[in-house]
């Protein structure tokens, strides 16, 4: 693949997932800075217009789409004067992930879906911008031990992650002996349905479900604040990131989403990181590491604020929170399992065939049918994720409702 030579003083950035809430994040804080970024490629899947549009505004080299249909959509409509390469597949994206002309990738690519090409920019070197849980929650200790192998910079963008990440000493991020930490305290917001009765969760509908009350996200994503399976799948790709266990990590609710999280030290001291819910300022964070760059993101007005509240997640409204630790601690392909089974179910809820109790029900019954094997090697990954997907889609199937009764 030809490409185009990295200027010194210039990041050559490749956006997976462009088309995406992070995605278009990362392009809003990579046009405040010209000077120091610039767009190498793009990637989508099915949206189209949405590509020619970021393609107009920031003239990459290459714009890939999953999708080969859309693929050759794009190219039948992409101007030739705009000077855009179109590509199409999982091999395209894979391509301009490992590609010389890049060396910052932004991973925001959702699910599973978004493992391969991840890993080909940490096979390359590249600094990784980890937007992408799930590549750590599928293969943990193969995405690290890439990570150690190739070089990669790997710097996470979750903003709980980021957080975390900030308040580490920069050099011990994953050495907590070394660095004095007692354990980390890792934020959620409660998602939607934080005060919500047991009882009326079962009819909740998923434009209620992704209604967040902090932060702009995609449908997925919300469906998994709302269940809290999103600070289940944060605790595992904290445990990775971190090198810790569960037992070194605490999930406080925090309804203002404001203090990100927060590192506790042996001394007593607690680290915590704040800032407005906007998704530019981790972004901001890794594309300028270690140095700080305007995000766009306006100043934190404490005072308009006036306090902060925490709170225990409820661990049997949420089962969800629970299901990510136990599959953690099974270790192996169980959290490949955990992850494969809550997309399909999450899936499944956005259409209206499941209800919102049923995805942790979805889970469990997965989880509990595929007990964990050894997950040395991507192959036993990706054939246990599709084996996964299969019985969830067939549980699904018989627990299906009408949409009648998901107003």
């Amino acid at each position: 693949m030809s490409s185009q030579p990295i200027e010194a003083a210039m990041r050559q950035v490749t956006v997976l997932g462009a088309t995406g809430s992070i995605g278009l994040s990362t392009l809003d804080v990579i046009s405040r800075h010209p000077d120091r970024f610039r767009v190498f490629a793009l990637t989508a899947c099915r949206q189209v217009n949405g590509m020619l549009d970021l393609c107009r505004l920031h003239r990459p080299d290459y714009a890939v789409m999953a999708d080969e249909q859309s693929a050759a959509e794009l190219a039948s409509r992409m101007p030739a004067e705009w000077g855009v390469e179109v590509l199409g597949g999982p091999e395209g994206l894979v391509s301009v992930a490992a590609a010389d002309g890049c060396d910052t990738v932004m991973a925001s690519i959702v699910g599973a879906a978004g493992l391969e090409s991840t890993l080909a920019a940490v096979r390359a070197g590249k600094r990784v911008l980890l937007a992408n849980k799930e590549a750590l929650v599928m293969s943990g200790k193969l995405f690290m031990d890439a990570v150690a192998e190739s070089g990669a910079e790997l710097l996470p963008i979750d903003s709980e992650h980021n957080a975390i990440f900030q308040c580490l000493p920069p050099h011990q991020t994953r050495n907590f002996p070394g660095a004095g930490v007692r354990r980390i305290l890792l934020t959620a917001s409660g998602g939607p349905f934080r005060q919500t009765a047991a009882e009326a969760l079962i009819d909740v509908s998923p434009e209620q479900a992704c209604a967040h009350p902090n932060w702009s996200m995609g449908q997925k994503i919300s469906v998994d604040s709302a269940t809290l399976m999103n600070k289940g799948l944060e605790l595992i790709e904290a445990c990775w990131l971190f090198n810790t266990q569960p037992a070194q990590i605490e999930v406080h609710v925090h309804p203002e989403s404001i203090i990100h999280s927060m590192v506790e030290y042996v001394d007593g001291s607690v680290l915590a990181q704040l800032g407005s819910p906007d998704m530019r300022t981790p972004i901001a964070n890794g594309l300028a590491w270690p140095e700080r760059i305007d995000s766009g993101v306006a100043p934190l007005d404490l005072f308009a604020l006036g306090r902060f509240h925490f709170e225990r997640p409820d661990a049997e409204r949420f089962p969800c929170l629970r299901l990510a630790a136990e599959a953690f601690e099974q270790g192996g392909t169980s959290p490949a399992v955990l992850n494969a089974a809550n997309e399909e179910a999450v899936a499944a809820f956005l259409r209206r065939e499941l209800r919102f109790t049923d995805i942790p029900a979805i889970i469990d019954s997965v989880l509990a049918a595929l007990p964990a094997v050894s997950a040395d090697n991507f192959s036993v990954i990706f054939d246990k994720d599709r084996e996964s997907r299969s019985l969830a889609l067939e549980q699904i199937r018989r627990r299906a409702v009408s949409v009648s009764g998901l107003g």
